[in-house]
This record gives C-alpha cells, structure tokens and sequence, in this order.
C-alpha cells in the first residue's frame, strides 16, 4: 500500500511501506529523485528551505484566527483597542450628561377655564357644613352646626352634614341636590378631563359630601317611607321680628348658637324626585365602589317611590323655601328623575315612564312659554330632554320609545336655537350676556347651565357623527352652539363692559365684597353674636377672606353692578349657580372636545327593540 503526495522540489511523492518494494525499486527511486534534485529552485521555494522554525512561528502569529475571518493581529488589536476606548468615553459622557441637572420644557400654561375650573370647585369647600375634612383647605373656615337635627325634638336624628345654600346658613335640599346631579353629570361625561387637571378626586369628594348627606335626610335603608327632610335652618322673617334665626343675624357659622328647625314634608314629590336623581346620577359616577353606588341605588328608588305616591309641592304652604326656591311643579321632576332612574338601573319600567306622553304633555314639553328652554333648579324639563336625546342618539332603543324620544330631540334642537342670537327668542345686553330670566335680577345661574347644555349637546352630536342641527330650513354647524357657551362664559371671566370678573379669585378685577357671612367676618378668636357681626355685614371694606371661586350673582341687564355686601341680587353666591359653573367650564376646557359615550350606559343592559305591532287588517 502506498500514498502519494506532492514533492516539494515538483515531482511526485511516494511514501512506501517497509516491505512493499524490492532493492531495485528504491534504486530506480534514488535515480528519480535525485534527477529532481538538481533543478533550480526558485526565490519562493529558496525561502522556504532557508526559513528556520522561529521564521514560521513569527509568520503564524501575525494573523488571528476568529472563525469566519483571518486578520491580521495588528489590525485586530488595534480595533479592539478602539472599541474599548469608545466605549469608556459613551460611559463617560453618559454620566456626565446623568450629573447636569435636566431642564425639562413647561408644559403649556392651562387655559383660563381650566384656571377658573379649578377656582370655582373651592366654593364647595367653603360651604361644607359639619365636621371638615383635613384636606378641605379654607383656613377660615371650621366646624359647625355640629347639632343639627339632635337639637330638634321633633327630628332627635343627626342630620350633620350637606351644604350650606349660599351667603347664610340654612341647607335647602332641593336646590342642593339639584347641584349635586348636575356635578354628577358633568362628571359623567367628563371625567378624562377633570382627571387631566387633577380635580378627578376632588369633585367626587364634593358629590360624595352631598350624598352622604342626602342619605341622612331620610330612611335609606327602608323600601318605603312616608317623610323627607327638605331643609335645616330658618330664613323666615315677618315684618318686625327680632327672632334669632339665619336671616336675622350676621355670625360665622362656627359661631351659630340659636336653634336651628328642621322641615319634613309628607307630601314632596318635586323634591324627592330630584334628590333620587342626585342620588341615581351619583351611583353612576362611583361604579366603581359597587357597596356604595348600590347603595345609592336603593336610596334614590325608595324616593322616587315616595315621590309618586305621595303627590304635591314641597314649597306648598308658605315655608321658607316658597321665598327663596319656591318650586312651581312637580312633573319635569318626574321627567327628569325617571331618566336619571333608568340610567342608573336599566330597568326599562323608569324609561316607559319618562317617555310617556302623558306625564311630557303635563311638565310642558310641547308647549313654549316665557320659560321653556331655560334649565334651573326649579325647571328640569330641559336638561331631561337634553339627557333623553343622548339616549337616543348614542343607544337608539326603537319601538316602543323612539316615538317620543323623537319629539324631545326635536325639542332640544329647537331649543339650542332658541340660544343663538340670530333668533331673538331671548334678550340680550349690549355687552352681550343672554338674559334667560327675562331681566331680573341674579342672571349668571341660567346663564352657565345654558352654557353647559349648548356644550354637552355638540359634544353628542360630534361623537355622533353629525356636524350640526336644523333650526328651521337652515343648517348650523356645532362649532355655533361651542361659540355660544364660550362667549357666555367668557363674559362671566372678565369680557364684558366693566372688564370684571364675576368668580371671585380669577382675574385682578372681581367683587371684593361678596354677601357672605363667613367670608365677611374675619377668624380673628372674637366670638360675634348675633347682631355683633351686623358692623361687619355694614361694613364699607372689602371682605377679610376671600371665598375663592365663588360665582356671585351678576349684573343687571344694563351691564351694571354694584360691588354691595348688603345686595344679595348682585354679590350673593350660590350652590345651583356654581354647579352650572362647573359643568360648563369642564366642558369648554382642554383641548379638544368629547364625551365618554359610554359611561353614562354602565347599568343599562343590551337594548334589543321589539318591532312595532303590524297594521291593523285592511277593510274596505
């Protein structure tokens, strides 16, 4: 066996085992190779002979074997080298650039109803009654009226709590609670904006306030009941009276040591409705705490039962509330409460009755007026619609509701109308603020709920699809109605004739001498009574704290006011009035616009509409 190879010198190479050839084989071997022997070698072959093993060695090691590329070992070392180095300097300069402190860009600075938003929820603060919570942030403000409702032989009941109405005192549920659902609303809606801003939790804290209280005022945990309470305190004042009471005298509320009536009523369908609609709304915007939103739940549905079996007026029979919130019907509360109901349950049965044509035709839906359009306190009328046409518009329940869902769509349409100024349906001032009220006195109230309604209605529409509505044969885009609520507003900050702001706090120029008792009288440890605060009601200086946010209650329809303590027509402040604030500025504010379609829908089941009945036969 043999192997052949290559011969260096170029011949042939064999490589023979011991005993495989003869003598004469490796002669004629010899002979071949040293016939190759005496060839000339060239340079290449030369060097290889003359090339000792240190030559070899230092040859090999001038390349670097890293599998799939042979380099030479200078370049790899020299890379390497750069590598290491360039990373030593990023680490370097990362760290360098970790040491200089950050300059991070400011966001942009909030618009100015972002700026009065945050004002106007601190109202609230100032006008919580009972024990305040560490985080309530008015420091001239303290507890009080820690008796109510225990001082009462009648009541014998805690009854602590809620809020006080306005520039006294004494808590009035019905206009209360009215504040409560519309907050609750705008919350609805709304919360990814109030969340942006920060004022999420804060809102919710000032609902839950009112509620908590409202669950107080009756037996929530009954299904039935017979009696609500409507008010705490006394603004009665007959002709001569000298009777210590809310109205009579000047004191801080803290300082309050005159008795304090509580009112029941037997027989208040419009407030009961309202407070089961405060509470109802309320259960949607805490979802999110099922003990507490079923709890709210069963409130407002033992009320609105109360409501409608035991008929009539809570204001009926010359109570304070006849003078100050004297309600004039109870069917828009029905109306209204029924939505709110259905919206909170999903029972089908509250839908029925609010669609009924019956109890529309009774709360005036198809017939104007002076009033109709105009949403208050004590008309609800326009907001149900308003919330019946988001039902329709965004759920579309069909047969057998469409009908009259129809009809109210049609009428919140005409009402938006009604708001444009190219109709005259409503009067203005020179400076440009709708007079709602037909010119009496206190304007700003009917003005932001209108505001709230113009914007919550375009944002239906927008997320709807739809980029306008019809008044009559001619077409209005949505951003008209936006424009509307912002000039109104704008007017309210500070765009008008006397370039005052009517919220206190926003802007250099607002009322300095608000009809506020406690924000009237300084926390200076003296203990004032009754008539020992009139000398700071009297007073011509500004008030010594500043109740931030409060709307007060605006000009005349000439665009006067008269910055007076003692003219509550101009410089009193209320719950209703700056729950309308609230909702409105919310909804003008951020950029952008729109509503969360959903939420408001969270208890209500999937509608599938039964189709209508068939014709009856054909005769002859």
């Amino acid at each position: 066996m043999s192997m052949y190879g290559r011969d260096p010198w170029g011949g042939p190479l064999e490589i023979c085992h011991p005993d495989s050839a003869t003598d004469d084989d490796r002669s004629r071997n010899l002979d071949i190779d040293r016939g190759a022997m005496s060839r000339t070698l060239d340079e290449t072959q030369q060097s290889w002979l003359l090339a000792g093993p240190g030559d070899q060695a230092r040859k090999k090691k001038k390349y670097v074997d890293i599998g799939c590329l042979v380099v030479s070992r200078k370049l790899f070392v020299w890379t390497l080298g750069v590598l290491l180095a360039a990373a030593v300097f990023a680490g370097v300069v990362a760290g360098i650039a970790k040491a200089i402190p950050r300059r991070h860009r400011p966001p942009p600075p909030p618009d100015d109803y972002t700026v009065a938003l945050h004002k106007a929820l601190m109202f609230f603060n100032a006008q919580r009654s009972g024990k305040l919570p560490k985080h309530n942030n008015i420091p001239w403000r303290g507890n009080s009226c820690m008796k109510d409702g225990l001082s009462d032989p009648a009541v014998r009941r805690s009854l602590v709590g809620g809020y006080y109405d306005a520039g006294g005192a004494v808590k009035f549920n019905f206009p209360a609670a009215f504040s409560m659902t519309l907050l609750s609303w705008s919350v609805i809606e709304y919360s990814a904006k109030y969340d942006a801003v920060g004022e999420l939790g804060h809102v919710r804290d000032i609902i839950k306030w009112g509620s908590d209280y409202f669950l107080k005022t009756f037996n929530s945990t009954a299904d039935s009941i017979d009696r609500v309470i409507a008010q705490v305190g006394s603004a009665a004042m007959s002709p001569g009276s000298t009777q210590p009471n809310d109205q009579y005298c000047w004191m801080r509320p803290e300082d309050i040591d005159y008795p304090r009536p509580v009112v029941e009523c037997h027989a208040c369908s419009d407030l009961a409705a309202e407070m089961a609609a405060a509470l109802a709304a309320a259960s949607i915007v805490f979802k999110d705490n099922k003990a507490y939103s079923q709890k709210l739940v069963h409130g407002a549905t033992t009320l609105f039962q109360f409501a409608r079996e035991r008929r009539g007026r809570y204001s009926a029979g010359g109570s304070d509330a006849t003078k100050f919130y004297n309600s004039t019907s109870y069917w828009d509360e029905f109306v209204w409460g029924s939505s709110w109901m259905y919206l909170a349950t999903g029972n089908s049965s509250y839908l029925t009755l609010a669609t009924h044509p019956k109890l529309a035709k009774h709360a005036g839906a198809f017939w104007g007026g002076p009033d109709y359009g105009v949403f208050s306190w004590d008309n609800k009328l326009t907001g149900a619609q308003v919330l019946l046409s988001r039902l329709r518009l965004f759920l579309s329940p069909g047969y057998p509701y469409e009908e009259m869902l129809r009809a109210f769509h049609n009428q919140t349409s005409i009402i938006m109308c009604s708001y444009l100024p190219i109709f005259k349906s409503f009067n203005r001032t020179r400076g440009g603020l709708i007079q709602l009220n037909h010119g009496k006195p206190q304007p700003l109230q009917y003005v932001v709920n209108a505001a709230f309604l113009a914007s919550v209605f375009s944002d239906y529409l927008e997320a709807a699809d739809t980029p306008g509505w019809y008044c009559g044969p001619h077409f209005y885009s949505i951003e008209v109605l936006r424009s509307f609520a912002r000039t109104q507003i704008e007017y309210i900050l500070g765009k008008n004739p006397l370039k005052m702001s009517y919220v206190v706090g926003f802007g250099n120029h607002y009322p300095k001498h608000v009809h506020h008792r406690g924000a009237s009288i300084p926390k200076n440890g003296v203990h004032y009574g009754c008539k020992g605060g009139w000398k700071w009601r009297d007073t011509k200086k500004p008030n010594p704290n500043i109740i931030v946010g409060a709307m007060v209650a605006g000009p005349d329809r000439h665009d006067r006011f008269k910055d007076a303590r003692k003219n509550y027509n101009y410089t009193e402040a209320t719950l209703v009035g700056n729950a309308g604030l609230v909702a409105a500025l919310v909804a003008l504010s951020g950029e952008g616009h729109g509503v969360d379609k959903n939420a408001m829908f969270s208890a209500v089941p999937p509608m599938f509409p039964s189709p209508p009945p068939p014709p009856a036969p054909w005769k002859p």
